[in-house]
């Protein structure tokens, strides 16, 4: 139960990073990138979509090696102990997707419950980071707002 703790407070300390770095740089590349108006913002969700596909496969990797050379867990159901079948596994986590085909067992419970909360936090943060970058480069016209 220890490792699984340690783990996953490890791995949304890392995430947490990720993410700001990721945001931090998306927020200082914005000014340099050559894209005007509504364009930067495309250069902040594929900014965002980044960071997002990293932290997935960050929790992926320490599925793998917590179901694999630990055995403190396993992922069961329709699960492939693969490459794509943990980067599912872990999107579907992630994301709070929840679609039941796949389920953990053993300590990958805790670490599978808070991804989703890690996730679910990260997703809000991207999704207020793209509502400000939003405000800033995507002017709306009066007359279009008025429609």
């Amino acid at each position: 139960m220890l490792i699984a703790v340690l783990l996953s407070l490890t791995l949304v300390l890392t995430t947490l990073i990720v993410h700001f770095q990721a945001l931090r740089w998306t927020s200082g590349l914005l000014p340099r990138c050559g894209a005007a108006g509504p364009a930067r913002v495309l250069v902040v969700m594929i900014g965002a979509f980044g960071a997002h596909l990293l932290e997935i496969g960050l929790y992926a990797g320490a599925f793998y090696l917590l179901d694999v050379p630990v055995a403190a867990g396993d992922v069961e159901g329709a699960h492939e102990e693969s490459a794509m079948g943990y980067l599912y596994y872990s999107t579907v986590m992630y994301t709070s997707l929840g679609i039941g085909d796949v389920f953990p067992t053993g300590h990958l419970r805790l670490i599978s419950a808070i991804e989703t909360l890690n996730g679910l936090v990260l997703i809000g943060w991207s999704t207020s980071f793209t509502f400000l970058a939003m405000r800033r480069y995507w002017p709306m016209e009066e007359s279009a707002v008025a429609r």
